[in-house]
C-alpha cells in the first residue's frame, strides 16, 4: 500500500489482512506534494496505527536526485527506529519508467543507505539489484 487511507477503513481492513508492505516514498513533505499529490503525515498516521495491529515492512523506494537525501533518510531510519527497531526496511533500487527517465539508482547509494540504516534498525534490505 501507499499509506494513503482514512483511519476508519482502516480500522475495518486490518480485521482482515494480518500484514501490510508500506511505501515510504520520501521523508519529506515537499515531494508527497509534488510527485505524489497528498502529505507525509497520512503515511505516517497510518503506519503507526498498524504497527502494533498486524506485521508492518516499510519499502523506501530511492530515486537519484528526487529523495536520496542521505540526511532526510537518516532521519526516516531514526524515526522508524522509535517506532520499533524490529521494523523491516526493503530500500528499493529506482528504474526509469513511464513519465520518469532520472538515471536508475546507483548500487553503492543502496549499500550507503543500508548502512545509515542498520545503525537503527535490525531488519535492512536492499530490493532490485
Amino acid at each position: 500500500t501507499n499509506g494513503f487511507i482514512n483511519i476508519r477503513p482502516l480500522t475495518e481492513l486490518v480485521k482482515y489482512i494480518d500484514a501490510f508492505n508500506i511505501d515510504i516514498k520520501s521523508f519529506n513533505d515537499e515531494f508527497y506534494k509534488k510527485f505524489c499529490g497528498s502529505n507525509i503525515l497520512s503515511v505516517l498516521k497510518t503506519i503507526e496505527y498498524l504497527k502494533d495491529k498486524c506485521h508492518i515492512e516499510l519499502t523506501a523506494l530511492i530515486i537519484p536526485t528526487l529523495n536520496d537525501d542521505e540526511n532526510e533518510f537518516e532521519n526516516l531510519s531514526k524515526w522508524i527506529a522509535e517506532l520499533s527497531v524490529d521494523i523491516p526496511l526493503h530500500i528499493t533500487r529506482y528504474f526509469p519508467r513511464y513519465k520518469m527517465d532520472i538515471q536508475s539508482t546507483p548500487i553503492d547509494t543502496l549499500i550507503k543507505f543500508e548502512k545509515i540504516a542498520l545503525k537503527y534498525l535490525k531488519n535492512v534490505f536492499i530490493g532490485n539489484i
